[in-house]
């Protein structure tokens, strides 16, 4: 069953792509195979119970529109978050030939070089491969001894500050599919700064640590920084002559594209196949938690848009700008810390809000994203330190939340400041 499963998302991924170019009205085909493998999936799913708190809230939201002849939209209920989920499976293509080298060392190296070094390849790879860069490197790092205070703040907050601005990072596909009228450049530009200023309180805030100079870090080889930069020569470079084109769509197509094309170079034709193949079969599968809460949220988020539409409820403000922004990420983290994942948060938002500065709007989304993705306790990331490295929640969470909340006026003052330059009073 977990191979027919593999391919059913393969098929989904497929037929969005093919779909978009021919007829896109069809591409809820796609998220019709994107639930049916959801179901194959479904027992086998970690957190259930925010999933079926949700699927209740949505069936509640969807019976009490019909009964009150309310308009819902059953088809994007089912493809809302196709692209997004379409831009997921394609960038795990490149798992299989981005993965960065690691020295072959006897010992860590230590201090303030090995400290940036690691946090720089984990930031640069996260842009790319996500969650597998960090795994890579914390993997390497527990082999040797428990992860410690110092190398736990590197890894979470070098990859939750790619939300800010990677265009390959499941973050920028949540707010170009909810926010699709934003402006790339200004995001991307804004974005880099938000990584630095990152990068720069991290720093700042553990450089004086008495254990600093034997901060022990595993830094990875940078020729294999090729392949980030292929791929956005060309996906920008073809959103520059196609500007009709979806940037998620051509992340999607070149990272499927630059997979089969490099693959064979590195393991030879028969080889790639087969690894393609347990890929489809084996790797896909395991996208079983993104699948569900992603499927799930969107469907929620277009349940409750359908109500609230339905009974003409607004937003309490006609116009987005610095500051209501700001309330809107703060009340995304506090969300977040409770549980609620920042898709859930977008996804009902999302739905409601075609009247706001799109550009301002999915900047907020990316910035709560970051936030959330470094601090809060029910992160895929930290999830993932808890259950792999044996770290405690509420060690992570009492760590990461004097940076939170420096990130979060930071984050405050450039959304004022983007408010302002785009003319939003």
């Amino acid at each position: 069953m977990k191979y027919l499963t593999g391919f059913f998302i393969f098929l989904s991924f497929v037929f969005t792509i093919a779909t978009y170019f021919f007829d896109e009205k069809l591409v809820f085909i796609g998220g019709v195979i994107a639930w049916i493998a959801l179901i194959l999936l479904f027992k086998d799913v970690n957190g259930k119970s925010l999933l079926y708190k949700l699927l209740a809230l949505s069936t509640i939201a969807f019976i009490y529109s019909f009964y009150n002849s309310f308009n819902i939209d059953f088809i994007k209920a089912i493809s809302v978050n196709q692209y997004l989920l379409t831009l997921l499976i394609g960038v795990g293509f490149l798992r299989l030939i981005a993965t960065p080298k690691v020295k072959a060392i006897k010992s860590l190296p230590k201090g303030k070089k090995s400290f940036f070094k690691t946090y720089l390849g984990v930031h640069l790879f996260g842009s790319v491969i996500n969650l597998s860069s960090l795994i890579i490197v914390a993997d390497k790092l527990y082999k040797k001894a428990k992860l410690t205070k110092l190398q736990v703040i590197t890894l979470t907050r070098a990859f939750s500050s790619d939300a800010y601005w990677s265009p390959f990072f499941v973050a920028f596909a949540a707010a170009i599919t909810y926010a699709p009228n934003l402006s790339s450049s200004t995001i991307l530009c804004l974005g880099l700064v938000l990584a630095f200023l990152s990068f720069v309180v991290t720093f700042f805030e553990i450089k004086n640590e008495p254990l600093f100079e034997e901060f022990r870090g595993y830094p990875m080889e940078f020729e294999t920084l090729y392949l980030p930069f292929s791929l956005a020569f060309l996906v920008l470079g073809t959103h520059h002559y196609f500007p009709e084109l979806k940037v998620i769509l051509l992340i999607s197509i070149f990272s499927l594209l630059l997979t089969i094309f490099i693959l064979p170079l590195k393991f030879g034709l028969k080889k790639s196949s087969l690894k393609l193949t347990e890929h489809i079969t084996c790797e896909l599968p395991k996208m079983k938690n993104e699948i569900a809460l992603f499927l799930i949220a969107g469907m929620f988020g277009v349940s409750i848009s359908s109500v609230l539409l339905g009974l003409n409820l607004s937003l309490p403000f006609e116009q987005l700008n610095g500051l209501y922004a700001s309330l809107i990420l703060l009340i995304f983290i506090l969300l977040s810390f409770a549980g609620i994942h920042p898709i859930i948060s977008i996804a009902v938002l999302g739905n409601w809000s075609e009247q706001l500065n799109h550009t301002l709007l999915a900047v907020a989304f990316l910035m709560s994203w970051a936030i959330a993705v470094s601090t809060s306790p029910f992160s895929g990331l930290n999830l993932t330190l808890q259950a792999r490295y044996g770290l405690l929640a509420k060690d992570i969470f009492r760590t990461n939340l004097p940076y939170a909340i420096k990130m979060y006026i930071i984050c405050v003052i450039m959304l004022f400041a983007l408010s302002n330059y785009l003319g939003l009073e």
